[in-house]
């Protein structure tokens, strides 16, 4: 392969979900008000947990870090492919681009730990109700969440540095609204059987941790009881991974874009929206949290 021709790329033009004027007005909009609705809860539930003595515990503390994990995700993303649909310039820095999939990936990466780590906790606490304060101590939350994005940032810059380096020798067009591994490797004119490896161990790994967390509880009783009282969490789990396993375990051959978009759209915005709905919305002691927050107001 010709080094010239490896080097010589200097960005990517991002050609965004459609061309139509119209379906890009449309989807601007839905797309605006699904980010802001995203950026304000998630920044409202990391406050209300860190201002409300009442949400001092493990359990919120990892789900105040979920919202942060999804913000991040969501703005790693969202600002960009909103600036695709009302600007003519289509064109992304190349180490740009690289940056936005290292932010993006960090975080996902964490938020699959993290899932793990919260099935975990809840585990504990169904389990042992008496002991769970001192089983999950705040100095091992702490070491778990460092743990965590640890972890993210290693994973993520293993797979940021292998795409990157790939030879990109012909068209710099990417068929997406962001800097994401499939349409990478399809653009790029390297073997990339390394790349779809590294991706498939670094992804399977999230997975088998996230899912056995849960799964490998050795009690039959204790297992039933985890799932008929952790329904949320392992919903929230199912959504994730499965759209995480739909979009990076398959080969290169059958990667459909088309259909990647709609995926990439599902965890990037919609998620983080479920996310909210099913740990904040739903919870009884973050309603009483917010209730309180809007008492003071009133009497102030």
């Amino acid at each position: 392969m010709d080094g010239e021709n490896c080097t010589s790329l200097k960005e990517f033009l991002l050609l965004g979900i459609s061309s139509s004027p119209v379906i890009k007005v449309t989807l601007f909009t839905m797309f605006l008000v699904v980010y802001l609705i995203i950026l304000v809860a998630n920044l409202g539930m990391i406050v209300l947990v860190r201002t409300d003595r009442q949400l001092h515990t493990p359990m919120y503390l990892f789900l105040s870090h979920l919202s942060f994990s999804d913000l991040c995700c969501s703005t790693a993303i969202g600002p960009r492919m909103l600036a695709g649909f009302l600007i003519k310039n289509k064109s992304t820095p190349f180490y740009g681009c690289a940056l936005q999939f290292l932010i993006f990936c960090t975080f996902a990466d964490s938020e699959c730990l993290l899932l793990a780590v919260m099935a975990y906790d809840r585990y504990l606490a169904i389990s042992n109700p008496l002991l769970y304060t001192v089983k999950v101590p705040g100095k091992l939350c702490s070491l778990l969440m460092a743990g965590v994005y640890m972890v993210g940032i290693m994973d993520a810059s293993i797979n940021t540095i292998l795409t990157f380096c790939l030879c990109f020798c012909g068209s710099n067009e990417i068929n997406h609204f962001f800097c994401d591994v499939p349409p990478l490797l399809l653009l790029s004119c390297s073997d990339t059987q390394v790349n779809e490896l590294v991706t498939f161990i670094i992804f399977g790994f999230n997975e088998l941790i996230t899912l056995s967390a849960v799964i490998k509880i050795h009690c039959a009783e204790g297992r039933f009881k985890a799932f008929s009282t952790c329904t949320s969490h392992l919903t929230a789990v199912a959504i994730f991974q499965g759209a995480l396993l739909f979009m990076y375990f398959r080969p290169s051959a059958s990667y459909s874009l088309d259909n990647d978009k709609v995926t990439s759209l599902f965890y990037i915005l919609v998620i983080p929206m479920l996310n909210l709905l099913i740990y904040s919305l739903q919870n009884k002691d973050v309603k009483d949290a917010l209730m309180k927050c809007k008492n003071k107001k009133r009497f102030h």
